[in-house]
């Protein structure tokens, strides 16, 4: 994932000078590409515990297995992210974002490095390939609605479809709270805080659907953990509208406790690694498993975040220091490629699947896709960022300043990663 995002000038509607945000409202935070890093190394590893069978080794493997979770942390990274321009427009830190710049740069993102990935995965990968059906199910990201077409080495391509989904929609939910602006941008917090306890009862509802599709894989079931991040991001936007010296909000506060935080994600992660949130085999969980996994997975996301943003106080030598930030540069390729790395790991080293020998797979699995990833970043992802890039600074130089001004803010989304930016499946 790349980040450049450039500080915010712009003036609001009715042409009064806005005020410039700074820090993590803005602009780049180093830490939260480490984080994204961090995550992917967890995504890998999730995978390589079910698949070597770790998952059902006492202790060890219940840990191992919810590190899917780590999808909960790059859900929230997102929400944090793409939501930052929104929630400074509604505090006069500038115009709302251009939604189709947002778009355009979310596609040049995510989609080129994918499309590589699923068709030399369905080209050359025994066992992956199908029909007419499953290449466009896989290629237009519709998978999770299409039975049967999460295939060998995409399998965890079922995020992305919601990653995607939500991509789609976050515009849509910047218009429905455009007016809760100015005084009312209080109420933002508690509105975000609604939808994701809502989303939590997503899988009570009686929806029927074909066999080999499962509403647990869609959008609404996962908006707790893309509202943990955006909750950050509006209570970052508040941070920076108050006078400097003002009380800072009760959540901004209570980011500060870092340690306590880091307590509570500790304990809710152990928690979560428990029958309570669902078993570590492909066994569909109950609603109510679904409901106790998601909820664990937003304040684990939430509690992981939030310190690295809000805190006045935090230490992030490690998660900003250069190797952290290269490896969650290479996050996204680290998600799209490594399962299909993973398959070719277990013939070359001569082991089967579900046959143990976790250390060792999941060694070789990390030592080939890192660079598999880097390539891809070098050749692909990078490549397209600059060509769009450039594209658009090219067609705002013959725009309007005002235009180019909420082109401007628009370009903070850039920040954000895909699948989430790159995130997982279990």
């Amino acid at each position: 994932m790349t980040s450049d995002a450039p500080s915010v000038s712009a003036t609001t509607p009715d042409a009064t000078p806005a005020r410039v945000p700074t820090g993590p409202v803005a602009g780049f935070v180093p830490a939260l590409e480490g984080m994204r890093g961090l995550a992917a190394v967890g995504v890998l590893l999730t995978h390589v515990a079910f698949q070597t069978g770790t998952f059902s080794v006492p202790v060890v493997g219940p840990l191992l297995g919810r590190l899917d979770l780590a999808v909960a942390v790059f859900f929230a990274l997102s929400g944090f992210l793409l939501w930052r321009p929104h929630a400074a427009a509604a505090r006069g830190l500038g115009p709302e974002p251009s939604a189709r710049r947002y778009l355009l740069h979310r596609a040049a993102r995510i989609l080129p490095v994918y499309w590589v990935v699923v068709i030399l995965v369905l080209a050359l990968l025994p066992g992956a390939g199908g029909g007419l059906g499953l290449w466009l199910a896989n290629l237009t990201l519709v998978q999770v609605f299409v039975p049967l077409s999460l295939t060998q080495g995409l399998t965890q391509m079922w995020s992305l479809s919601v990653e995607v989904a939500f991509y789609l929609l976050l515009p849509l939910f910047g218009w429905l709270l455009v007016r809760l602006s100015g005084p009312r941008a209080r109420w933002r917090v508690p509105v975000l805080l609604g939808v994701a306890a809502a989303s939590t009862a997503w899988t009570f509802l009686p929806i029927a659907t074909v066999d080999g599709v499962n509403i647990e894989n869609w959008l609404p079931g996962y908006l707790s953990w893309f509202a943990a991040g955006m909750v950050v991001a509006e209570t970052a936007a508040e941070v920076a509208a108050r006078p400097v010296g003002s009380a800072r909000p009760r959540l901004a506060r209570i980011a500060d406790r870092r340690w306590a935080l880091l307590a509570v994600a500790a304990v809710a992660f152990a928690v979560a690694a428990t029958p309570v949130a669902g078993e570590q085999d492909l066994t569909t969980p109950a609603a109510w498993q679904f409901a106790v996994k998601v909820s664990l997975g937003a304040l684990v996301s939430f509690c992981l975040l939030a310190p690295l943003v809000l805190g006045t106080s935090v230490r992030t030598r490690w998660l900003g220091g250069e190797f952290a930030v290269t490896i969650g540069r290479w996050s996204y390729g680290i998600f799209v490629w490594h399962l299909a790395v993973l398959a070719v790991v277990f013939p070359v080293l001569g082991i089967s699947p579900f046959a143990g020998q976790f250390p060792l797979v999941a060694a070789a699995t990390l030592v080939l896709t890192v660079p598999v990833a880097a390539a891809g970043y070098a050749l692909i992802e990078e490549p397209v960022r600059v060509f769009v890039r450039d594209r658009e600074r090219r067609r705002r130089a013959v725009r309007p300043a005002s235009e180019d001004d909420s082109a401007a803010v628009a370009s903070n989304t850039e920040t954000a990663g895909a699948a989430t930016a790159s995130t997982a499946a279990p």
